[in-house]
């Protein structure tokens, strides 16, 4: 099959409806490119995070770009008569998304794709319903949802007693249990609280030898023209680190070694400020892991700390985080597979998020090991889609110009 004998159905496919598959999909369709985005849009932010959530990002940081900031948050507010907060709410933002949705309009296709391959330069994406869409060019912005990390002691429990920060367990669900959180990031920190105060009662038990809480030094920020050189407004990593990690672009120069420090640096795991006045009743266990767990049947899960001692519980929430490995993504194929350069599971990009199967493009958290934490976060959809948007629609213009 030769692709001079194919008409493909769009320019551009792309694989995700969350921030960055929308973000992505308005930049391109602005292009007068032929787009389709398929997904649910924010379903994992709707249907997979803790409901009563803060966003952990400031406000300024919390639009998903569009290609004339048309769409913000702040925009979504006036229009439908919310009133802003200080922080953004889990909630507040999955409406918010939704919204952005509808102002794509018929872009956005609701169904799934089942897998990925190319031939000759055109991408057939066959979907679970049974049809096929063909394309030039192929974005995946599908999130972490299959990514995330479950601790060895754990790796051979298939209880639901165990279950991750992600999975979108009912903090209600929990009232009047016993709980062990894993981990000392926002995810667990949160979770704790709002177990806490749905009348679980909670344990967190982390490796780290003491807690740290994002934005208790705010006369930092407070410095006049010093503050703009430490800290851009993503507010991503402390002074200085977040300067540079606003631009993913120079953060791709930077070499691999210093790169994963800075990335490791400005994503440790932390809290909001507005946590610990909420986490003042909850027992916390620091500098312990978990050496051993079992499932006790109805008893529980015990679990064996590495100090030798023990806890019985009802549940494990694990707030250990995620490991991008695109492997695990089930519509990428083994045959597209192969193709792929991958660094531990992260695929090799180069500018405009192009991986090693031309026309193939990854945004997200898949592209962070490349380009940085910031695309970890809301705010990376602005330079994202942007550098994508101009890279995409270039290729295709040159494609057609012979």
């Amino acid at each position: 099959m030769s692709s001079r004998r194919i008409t493909p159905d769009c320019d551009v496919v792309v694989i995700g409806a969350g921030p960055y598959g929308m973000s992505a999909g308005a930049h391109l369709k602005a292009k007068g490119l032929g787009v389709r985005v398929f997904g649910e849009p924010m379903e994992f932010w709707a249907n997979k995070m803790p409901a009563g959530m803060l966003l952990r990002s400031p406000r300024v940081a919390s639009n998903i770009s569009d290609p004339r900031s048309a769409h913000t948050l702040g925009s979504f507010e006036a229009e439908t008569g919310r009133k802003p907060g200080e922080f953004t709410t889990l909630e507040t933002f999955v409406e918010y998304g939704r919204w952005f949705h509808s102002q794509l309009g018929p872009t956005v296709d609701r169904r799934t794709i089942a897998s990925v391959s190319c031939q000759d330069s055109v991408f057939t994406l066959a979907l679970t319903d049974g049809n096929e869409i063909t394309s030039r060019r192929v974005v995946v912005a599908a999130g972490i949802g299959p990514f995330q990390k479950r601790p060895a002691a754990f790796a051979e429990i298939q209880s639901d007693r165990v279950s991750h920060c992600y999975d979108g367990r009912r903090i209600s669900d929990f009232a009047g249990k016993k709980v062990a959180v894993i981990g000392a990031g926002q995810s667990s920190l949160e979770s704790a609280a709002l177990l806490h105060e749905a009348g679980a009662q909670v344990e967190v038990v982390a490796r780290q030898t003491i807690l740290h809480w994002v934005g208790m030094h705010g006369w930092l920020h407070h410095l006049g023209p010093l503050s703009a050189v430490l800290y851009s407004s993503h507010d991503v990593g402390p002074a200085g680190i977040s300067r540079l990690v606003a631009s993913p672009e120079l953060m791709s120069y930077v070499p691999l070694q210093l790169r994963d420090k800075i990335r490791t640096r400005a994503v440790r795991p932390a809290g909001s400020r507005w946590l610990p006045a909420r986490l003042e009743k909850v027992r916390i266990t620091m500098e312990r892991t978990v050496a051993a767990a079992e499932d006790m049947g109805n008893l529980g899960i015990r679990l064996r700390l590495d100090d030798g001692s023990e806890r019985l519980v009802d549940h494990v929430l694990l707030g250990t985080g995620y490991r991008v490995d695109i492997s695990r993504y089930a519509f990428v194929s083994g045959e597209l597979l192969k193709g792929l350069r991958l660094l531990d599971g992260s695929p090799r990009l180069t500018k405009g998020f192009g991986s090693s199967v031309p026309g193939l493009h990854f945004i997200g958290a898949a592209a962070a090991r490349q380009f940085g934490p910031l695309l970890y976060f809301v705010a990376g959809t602005d330079s994202t889609s942007r550098s994508l948007a101009s890279s995409v629609a270039g290729s295709l213009r040159r494609l057609r110009a012979k």
